[in-house]
């Protein structure tokens, strides 16, 4: 008797403990130049939720990638001016204080949330980018580590170096999401024609969308 309910109590946890493993969500972006899928991290809910919430409501179907800048980022939904000293914030625009994480850096293709230069480094709600970034040296990572204090892994270094992106705003700005199919969507964007400021000559629409389970498996076989 005393060995069923052992085994019945450990059956219980199990599930309880596979219950609690939560399944990650996805979304498309989609633009006229084409479209890539993203995986949003569990790691950082807060970010995370908030960007369901607004995708959910169509919030960034009315924006744009407004500030594309080759070897940087790629910036869309509200633009700077939208919410500078002064200005009041719209219902659905607020601040996310910062989900750090150090196995989520700034390697090339990942999401992450913008924001002007508060001390407290909380993320702006509707504002996102991708980014591109560039490959770096050692010495280059050796120098950004005395500049700003930081200390990269050798995961870190080593995507640095092959992949390429932004270490220098790692522990910055949060990272939420990473794109897993249709990365080439940053080089389309990156070769569209822009002023010195990275503004498009032409505005490029976004349409984010989140995905079901059955159209994540069909999309990433």
């Amino acid at each position: 008797m005393r060995r069923t309910l052992l085994l019945l109590t450990m059956l219980c946890w199990l599930c309880i403990g596979a219950a609690a493993q939560q399944t990650n969500t996805y979304v498309n972006i989609e633009t006229e130049q084409g479209s890539c899928i993203v995986k949003l991290y569990n790691e950082t809910p807060v970010h995370r939720d908030n960007f369901i919430k607004l995708v959910k409501s169509g919030y960034f179907d009315k924006t744009t990638f407004n500030r594309i800048l080759k070897n940087f980022v790629i910036q869309g939904g509200d633009p700077d001016s939208l919410y500078e000293k002064g200005r009041k914030l719209n219902a659905q625009q607020k601040w996310l204080a910062p989900e750090f994480n150090p196995a989520l850096y700034h390697r090339r293709g990942v999401v992450a949330m913008g924001r002007d230069d508060n001390p407290e480094q909380s993320s702006f709600t509707t504002q996102v980018y991708i980014v591109d970034g560039k490959k770096w040296t050692d010495v280059q990572l050796d120098d950004l580590e005395k500049k700003y204090g930081q200390h990269f892994t050798q995961a870190q270094r080593e995507a640095y170096k092959t992949i390429g992106g932004t270490p220098h705003l790692d522990w910055h700005y949060t990272v939420f999401g990473e794109i897993v199919k249709g990365i080439d969507l940053i080089d389309k964007l990156t070769a569209l024609k822009v002023d010195k400021a990275g503004n498009p000559a032409a505005p490029v629409w976004i349409k984010v969308k989140v995905l079901t389970a059955k159209q994540v498996n069909a999309a990433l076989k």
